[in-house]
C-alpha cells in the first residue's frame, strides 16, 4: 500500500531532516513524504526543495503564501496526495510528538478499518511525562468534551496523528471542512464517523516538542470549544450514501 505523509510547516528547519531520515528508514519501499510549508522564515521550504533533490520521487512540498492555518494545509496536502495516487494518507506533526515508528502499527490497522487513529487516551497511550498537571488536565478535558458533545466512537477526538484509506478521502465532503485550528482534528473525525468510516485506535506517548516553540494558543482552543458545537448543527443531515 503506497503511504504518502503530510506535514504541515512552520518553522520546523531544525526538526525536517531529523523526521524525514526517521520516515525514510522504516521498513515501508513506498513511503512518500509531502509537506505543506505556509512560508516559513527560517527556510523550511528551501530545506525541503533539496531534500527533494536528493530523493527524487519520494519529498514532494506544497509553498504557500503565509500562515493560512491547519486545517487548509491538510486539505491541500490531501488533495495533492490523492492526485499522486496514495493508497494511504497520513497526518502527524513534524516535531517528533508523533513518533514516525508508530506509521507501521496504523498501517497495518488500517487493513480493519477506514482511519487508523494514534491515541493518547487508551491503555498504553500517554502523553508528555513532562507537562504540567493543568496541561495534561486541559488535554484531556478537550478531547472528553468533543467526544461527549458529538459522540464519537473514539477516546481521543482531538489526535491529529492518522492514517486514512484513499477511499474514506475521497467519500468525504473536504470542500465543507472549514475549521483551520485544531478543531480541524475534530471535525475530519466526526464527518468521517457520520459517514460510517470506521477507526481503530492504537496507543501511543506523546512527547512534547524539543525544537522549535508550540504553536496552540488560546485562540486556537476557544475557536475548538465553540466549533465543536457548530459541527454538531452543520453536519445534523450528513449521512452515509446507500449503495445504489
Amino acid at each position: 500500500m503506497q503511504l504518502t505523509v503530510v506535514i504541515p510547516t512552520y518553522n520546523e528547519a531544525e526538526n525536517l531532516p531529523r523526521l524525514a531520515s526517521a520516515l525514510f528508514a522504516l521498513p515501508l519501499e513506498d513511503l512518500r513524504l509531502l509537506v505543506v510549508d505556509d512560508n516559513s522564515p527560517d527556510g523550511t521550504g528551501e530545506l525541503v526543495e533539496e531534500l527533494a533533490a536528493g530523493s527524487p520521487g519520494r519529498v514532494d512540498v506544497l509553498h504557500r503564501t503565509g500562515k493560512l492555518g491547519l486545517g487548509t494545509a491538510y486539505i491541500s496536502g490531501f488533495g495533492r496526495a490523492l492526485q499522486l495516487g496514495a493508497q494511504a494518507i497520513a497526518q502527524m506533526d513534524a516535531d517528533f510528538s508523533h513518533p514516525p515508528e508508530k506509521l507501521l502499527e496504523l498501517l497495518a490497522a488500517l487493513d480493519t478499518c477506514d482511519v487508523a487513529l494514534g491515541s493518547r487516551y487508551i491503555p498504553g497511550g500517554s502523553v508528555d511525562l513532562h507537562w504540567p498537571l493543568w496541561r495534561k488536565g486541559l488535554s484531556y478535558f478537550g478531547s472528553l468534551y468533543a467526544r461527549i458533545i458529538l459522540g464519537l466512537p473514539i477516546h481521543d477526538a482531538t489526535g491529529g496523528f492518522k492514517i486514512w484509506r484513499r477511499e474514506t478521502l475521497l467519500g468525504m465532503p473536504l470542500e465543507r471542512i472549514r475549521s483551520n485550528g485544531y478543531a480541524f482534528q475534530v471535525e475530519m473525525s466526526y464527518v468521517a464517523h457520520r459517514l460510517g468510516y470506521t477507526f481503530r485506535e492504537i496507543p501511543f506517548y506523546f512527547a512534547d516538542r524539543r525544537v522549535g516553540t508550540s504553536k496552540m494558543s488560546f485562540h486556537i482552543q476557544r475557536e475548538a470549544a465553540i466549533r465543536v458545537w457548530q459541527m454538531l448543527y452543520e453536519y445534523r443531515h450528513l449521512k452515509r450514501k446507500s449503495p445504489a
